[in-house]
């Protein structure tokens, strides 16, 4: 009997021991499948084009018409923070893109996707939620609040978001 309760205790202590993916927080973890490692250095903004949070969550965890596509963070209206991928992880979010001489702006960003279909303004709740989010993750990560951009920003010849 003992020996199999000294069994059971080192087992829980090693399973304390296996490093699960960093999740902030602040947000609902709900993994997207969709990502590769990587160091950010700079994080982009978008709003979704969806209809709901429930339909955005879906796409960035799946496919859209175009391929594979997710973020590191999703936040509803209704200010709950989402994330889907760990931070130290790439997130296929910002496209074709090009920001600070570099092409691959996956490779070095965070993705912040906003819930928002792009024509209606955004809600208090959900920005209140983002600038929380981005004082955690610029203070965290040391990331310059002038490395934070818009998906405007990186692909102006097909992009609009996060709009004005």
């Amino acid at each position: 009997m003992r020996r199999g309760l000294l069994a059971c205790l080192a087992t829980l202590l090693l399973a304390g021991c296996v490093s699960a993916p960093p999740r902030n927080p602040l947000a609902v973890w709900v993994p997207s499948k969709n990502y590769n490692a990587r160091q950010p250095t700079l994080i982009v903004l978008h709003y979704t084009q969806e209809a709901d949070v429930r339909e955005a969550l879906h796409t960035l965890r799946t496919h859209n018409a175009g391929g594979p596509v997710s973020a590191h963070y999703l936040i509803g209206k209704d200010g709950t923070i989402y994330q889907l991928v760990a931070e130290r992880d790439r997130a296929w979010h910002a496209g074709p893109s090009f920001w600070d001489g570099e092409f691959d702006v996956n490779s070095r960003s965070i993705g912040i996707e906003l819930d928002n279909d792009g024509n209606e303004p955004f809600a208090q709740p959900q920005i209140d939620a983002l600038l929380r989010l981005l004082a955690d993750i610029t203070s965290r990560l040391g990331i310059p609040r002038t490395a934070i951009v818009g998906h405007a920003d990186v692909a102006p010849s097909r992009k609009d978001d996060p709009g004005v």
